[in-house]
């Protein structure tokens, strides 16, 4: 009982880390196709898709491996929750696809007709982005079970909730994907990029509040969790470092730094994170299953963590080889 325990802790602690990492490189990703309309065409346009275009398509490995990791070392939950969200995560699938298309397309089309696969590419990474946010939205919020199996209507995951974090979703991931230029691109587009980021940086700050001012109230636990005594003092440090975190955050935007603003827009992002994970611990399925009555046998989850410990290093290894190699400023010409 011991090491099934222990197994279902690590395992959880790796999909968490795959679903942050996917948060982290296909946010700032997403984002950029969220900005796209708010860029001049040209080579504004094609140096943000160049500086990119080495990486996007492996950035959303993590979100396999989330999803994959999910129905393997959790099968009760993935049963549960894949049904109350099918809705939503088809037009997610449907939105990646879309931009994937749009992506590639858009540097073969005629000068002419490269406006239409902007388009595409703007709508595919919006729709991709709001509907993650939707997920989230409609997990916190809690999906109807009876017995050991989804019992709520197919729509169950529209609420006010779900949509304003649908909303927060696409504005972080706006605030990524200036943050991203910055650092990477230079001259009109790197003062465009700041400008922007300020405006998404107040949108980010607001949706972070409205978000975590909401969350207490969807169920009992989470309001007992934050505000318990003496929960409520020791959780303290995570609202007030995401509130340092955005102050740093405007601050290096004023002095003009570079990397600055990208690594503390995703501080912020690891602070609302972690207070996720505070309330919702140790439910995969809020209030209804948690991560132990959720998990596989120990031998299934033992013979996949075998399986998980050698392929995550090697994927943590070429994406971050893939980046070192393709750091530095971008340009407008060719892919990259």
């Amino acid at each position: 009982m011991g090491n099934s325990i222990d197994l279902t802790i690590v395992w959880a602690g790796i999909l968490a880390f795959a679903v942050f990492a996917y948060v982290v490189m296909d946010g700032f990703d997403l984002g950029l196709g969220i900005i796209f309309p708010l860029l001049e065409r040209g080579q504004h346009r094609d140096a943000t898709m160049n500086s990119v275009a080495p990486v996007w398509d492996g950035n959303e490995t993590w979100l396999v491996l989330g999803g994959g990791g999910l129905m393997a070392a959790f099968p009760l939950a993935f049963a549960i929750i894949m049904p109350a969200v099918y809705a939503p995560l088809i037009a997610m699938l449907l939105g990646l696809v879309f931009r994937g298309v749009a992506f590639e397309f858009r540097w073969r089309a005629a000068k002419q007709y490269q406006w239409h696969w902007d388009a595409s590419f703007f709508a595919g990474s919006i729709c991709a982005a709001f509907a993650q946010g939707i997920v989230l939205g409609a997990i916190l919020q809690g999906v109807s079970v009876t017995g050991r199996s989804y019992s709520g209507q197919w729509w169950e995951w529209l609420s006010p909730f779900s949509l304003l974090c649908g909303a927060s979703v696409v504005v972080g991931y706006a605030l990524l994907g200036c943050c991203w230029l910055i650092y990477r691109a230079e001259g009109e587009l790197q003062d465009r990029a700041y400008a922007l980021a300020k405006w998404f940086g107040v949108g980010t700050s607001i949706a972070v509040l409205a978000v975590s001012a909401a969350t207490p109230f969807l169920e009992g636990e989470y309001y007992r969790r934050w505000f318990s005594v003496p929960n409520i003092y020791l959780l303290s440090p995570i609202p007030l470092l995401a509130g340092a975190a955005a102050l740093l955050f405007f601050r290096s935007l004023v002095k003009r730094a570079e990397l600055a603003p990208f690594l503390l827009a995703l501080a912020l992002f690891l602070l609302a994170f972690i207070g996720l994970g505070v309330s919702m611990f140790p439910y995969l399925v809020p209030g209804k299953v948690t991560i132990w009555q959720a998990a596989a046998p120990a031998t299934s989850q033992m013979f996949m963590l075998v399986g998980a410990g050698i392929l995550v290093p090697i994927i943590v290894a070429y994406s971050g080889y893939a980046y070192w190699v393709f750091r530095g400023k971008v340009g407008h010409e060719g892919y990259h």
